[in-house]
């Protein structure tokens, strides 16, 4: 690795299993500041088990969890939000009822002298917040049901990021969008980077994966074929890496690598 920082998260040897079924098998993946990694896999390949484990969502059965070089204890998401870790799943968990700064502040609102909702300083957040992700965002009074696909993403990424999240897991991001929304959500993942958070990018769609992301660790069968800068391989080599197993000269084989 050219960099000579300590990864932001680092998993080591993790496991878990489900039946006796081996979900993901001795998988290592490391995230370093202002990078976007793309896990990828066939459905079934341990990509969304292995981010649940990272997020908090699954207990792992063997292996170690880093972050900034320590330790971290990781048994459920209240862990992982306090080590920064933030996942936004492709079903965008935010309240279509009600306006973004009401999002960003849902369970942790601040509230008056008096006891009651603080709207005022919650809007001025949320306009600081949206401003630094998305300086075109200007729709802060309605409510985020008529927001388009791209805006709602913006408000979800700006929830994480208000809280601290030095580490974003993104499910499959731009999966329900048009071009326009999908360049937007490139564009707030650009800006993410120059903040200095990592991006673990979760995605089906390998030309977004070559558009967003710095590194590729792809797995089969809960295995790590391999690992490689996307400027190192192309997209039918890692499509290779997907369907076959097989390692190109510009990767890192991982063990579940086909000698073929």
């Amino acid at each position: 690795m050219d960099k000579k920082t300590t990864p932001l998260i680092e998993a080591k040897d993790i496991s878990i299993a489900f039946g006796g079924i081996k979900a993901v098998d001795h998988a290592d993946v490391d995230l370093f500041p202002g990078e976007v990694v793309a896990i990828l896999g066939h459905n079934g390949a341990g990509k969304s088990t292995l981010i649940k484990i990272l997020s908090g969502a699954y207990k792992r059965d063997s292996g170690q969890i880093l972050v900034n070089g320590e330790v971290a204890d990781i048994a459920n998401p209240r862990d992982a939000k306090k080590y920064g870790i933030e996942t936004i799943y492709q079903t965008l968990a935010v309240a279509d009822n009600v306006d973004a700064a009401a999002n960003l502040y849902l369970g942790r609102e601040i509230l008056t002298t008096y006891g009651t909702l603080d709207d005022t300083a919650m809007e001025a957040e949320a306009r600081r917040v949206m401003g630094r992700l998305n300086p075109n965002f200007q729709r802060f009074k309605e409510p985020v049901a008529k927001l388009s696909g791209g805006q709602r993403q913006s408000v979800a990424i700006a929830r994480a990021i208000l809280f601290n999240a030095k580490i974003l897991i993104m499910d499959e991001p731009t999966a329900a969008l048009g071009p326009q929304e999908t360049e937007q959500v490139g564009e707030l993942i650009q800006q993410l980077k120059s903040d200095g958070i990592g991006i673990f990018l979760i995605s089906h769609d390998i030309h977004d994966v070559f558009d967003l992301a710095d590194r590729v660790a792809v797995m089969k069968n809960g295995k790590m074929v391999g690992y490689a800068k996307t400027k190192d391989v192309t997209k039918d080599e890692v499509l290779g890496m997907i369907i076959l197993g097989k390692c190109p000269p510009g990767a890192t084989p991982g063990p579940g690598a086909s000698d073929s």
